[in-house]
């Protein structure tokens, strides 16, 4: 379980850089989920392509929502690229260290060790005291129910109507919504925190949309079993197998970045060459999107879809060794 390092802000600065935090901490999940995905061949495993695929479509959805809410209280989202292997932003127990794995156990158990929530046994619930004004590590969950407490404090003239807001008029029909006051504000976090780790409140594995939430979906590919309602006291039992095939992946390397490409074919290299290009041009235009040219936005997606056929073409091109390849290494090219 990721813990973060909860300080009690003091001033709207403050408040700001926290929602910067979970800005960051949205985007930084994204690479190694994209990686599990793109190492399942076409046609492979539909089950886990499937759950893997709407959990990085609702993190991207929550990094815009993250952003939104900054945008609102007078803030600039910056889109920072982390690197892996490397810790999450606000890691402080350090202990959690996040790599880019192929599709296989280790890739779904540590995206169930990121959305672990307090108690996902019997049953799922945040826990209700947050307020502690010490520095302290939380939860992802425990920390945006921390910053919603935080965020309903601010005085009416710290929110901005309007301000620099991404709806869904290009990206995600009827999942993005402006954030103009602590009301769309607290929408938008009962919405990241549902889907991530279930109902805060219900103590249900269910997100806001009925739907599993993303730990229990990463959990149901590890486990290789779907997840089912019972009749017992936790209402929810393992059913039949889920038909994950574990050996349908490409034999893609882990962490990349850490990859020394000079070695390997001039085709590999341009693969990747044309991976970090896309992951790039991604970021920068996801950054002007963000920042007051909305109209950015659809740039961005083309990029998202540049990568996407990138990390084909990379994952079909051998390494120097004739055997394994590699996925993109999410590696941003500062200019």
């Amino acid at each position: 379980m990721i813990r973060l390092l909860w300080e009690s802000p003091k001033t709207i600065e403050d408040v700001r850089s926290l929602v910067q935090t979970a800005i960051e901490i949205e985007f930084a999940t994204l690479p190694p989920y994209l990686y599990a995905k793109f190492s399942i061949p076409e046609n492979s495993n539909p089950a886990a392509v499937s759950r893997i695929d709407s959990i990085v479509r609702e993190e991207m959805i929550h990094m815009c929502l993250a952003c939104n809410i900054l945008n609102s209280i007078g803030g600039s989202p910056n889109i920072v690229p982390p690197s892996y292997p490397g810790h999450l932003p606000g890691d402080v127990a350090g202990d959690l260290e996040i790599h880019l794995y192929p599709f296989s156990e280790a890739a779904m158990k540590q995206g169930m060790d990121i959305e672990t929530p307090v108690d996902p046994v019997d049953p799922p619930q945040l826990k209700a005291s947050f307020l502690a004004e010490v520095s302290e590590p939380v939860t992802i969950g425990e920390y945006y129910a921390r910053l919603d407490a935080e965020l309903k404090q601010l005085p009416a003239n710290e929110w901005t109507p309007g301000r620099n807001q991404i709806s869904d008029a290009q990206f995600f029909q009827g999942q993005l919504f402006p954030v103009n006051d602590y009301i769309g504000a607290n929408r938008a976090i009962n919405n990241i925190v549902s889907e991530g780790e279930g109902s805060p409140t219900a103590g249900s594995p269910l997100d806001f949309q009925n739907e599993l939430a993303h730990f229990y979906r990463f959990q149901e590919v590890y486990r290789n079993q779907t997840l089912v309602k019972a009749n017992n006291s936790v209402g929810y039992a393992w059913g039949a197998p889920l038909g994950v095939d574990w050996k349908a992946v490409y034999p893609a390397i882990t962490d990349p970045e850490t990859h020394d490409f000079s070695k390997d074919s001039p085709a590999a290299q341009a693969a990747q060459a044309a991976c970090n290009n896309a992951f790039t041009s991604m970021v920068n235009e996801l950054q002007l999107a963000f920042n007051g040219n909305p109209g950015r936005l659809g740039n961005a997606v083309r990029a998202m879809f540049d990568l996407r056929m990138a990390a084909i073409r990379a994952l079909n091109t051998p390494l120097a060794d004739g055997v394994s390849v590699a996925g993109p290494s999410f590696l941003y090219l500062n200019s």
